[in-house]
């Protein structure tokens, strides 16, 4: 018999033995080791035990939805555009990178968000978790400070994006006589729609300056005779200087804050 089929033959039986090996242990498994058995769910022992796991239910839901309701109820959207504008400005691709980018804008929101934030907590979460509210009032009073946040942001330039809204509702405008009437789901978006707008008008704002060391840039490589230069390459160093000049960064966060009120 030659050497590669005595070869085959002892790999066939290795894995044979290997086979064989774990079939008893997976045996001997079964039978030291008993699975357990799930007859049911037991029922509530009592009203404080109920709500403790609707408690919980809730907390669970509320974290899977928290990353729609920060980008959607708080100041989230508009920083974090504002700053991806400051990189595409700079001719960044990806300096900083989106998750330094990102955290910023999160800490940011923050810090805009503390005042609402801190109302919520004492008028919904504190009395909540005290047992001195009901979830139901706990879900109205506790979307209260958010929709007073984004209101009073909408001001008088959101009523386009709230007539909007209340147009594609089919809800008549002589309906809604004060801003409580205006429902949660045509709320939202307009302020969503809103901040997009407000963002995009700073990003453009921000632009200009970069554009005009652009074309300066550009004119003068080709006075120069330099056409095969990319004038995006020489232009990135003086950019980044003039941010670094004029403290960039903190400009645009100081801004932004002071956008909100802050």
């Amino acid at each position: 018999m030659s050497h590669c089929k005595r070869g085959k033959l002892r790999h066939a039986a290795f894995l044979t033995a290997a086979f064989l090996v774990l079939t008893a242990g997976a045996q001997l498994s079964a039978q030291t080791f008993q699975i357990p058995v799930v007859n049911g769910v037991r029922a509530a022992a009592n009203g404080q035990e109920a709500s403790l796991s609707l408690m919980l239910i809730l907390i669970l839901t509320l974290l899977s939805l928290a990353p729609a309701l920060v980008m959607m109820m708080t100041s989230f959207t508009k920083v974090v555009i504002v700053f991806d504008f400051v990189r595409r400005a700079l001719a960044l691709q990806n300096m900083p990178p989106n998750q330094v980018l990102f955290g910023l804008a999160i800490f940011v929101t923050a810090f805009i968000m503390a005042p609402t934030i801190r109302e919520f907590n004492t008028t919904a979460m504190q009395p909540y978790s005290q047992g001195q509210m009901s979830t139901q009032k706990f879900m109205s009073e506790g979307i209260k400070p958010f929709r007073t946040f984004m209101i009073r942001q909408l001001g008088k330039d959101g009523a386009k994006e709230i007539g909007l809204f209340i147009g594609m509702s089919g809800k008549k405008k002589e309906d809604i006589k004060s801003v409580e009437d205006i429902d949660s789901y045509i709320l939202i978006p307009a302020f969503m729609l809103s901040e997009i707008k407000k963002a995009f008008i700073i990003g453009i704002v921000i632009f200009i300056p970069f554009i005009v060391i652009d074309l300066v840039v550009a004119s003068t490589l080709m006075s120069m005779g330099m056409i095969m230069l990319p004038p995006a390459m020489i232009a990135m160093p003086f950019k980044i200087i003039l941010f670094i000049l004029v403290d960039g960064w903190h400009l645009i966060t100081y801004n932004l804050v002071l956008s909100y009120g802050g």
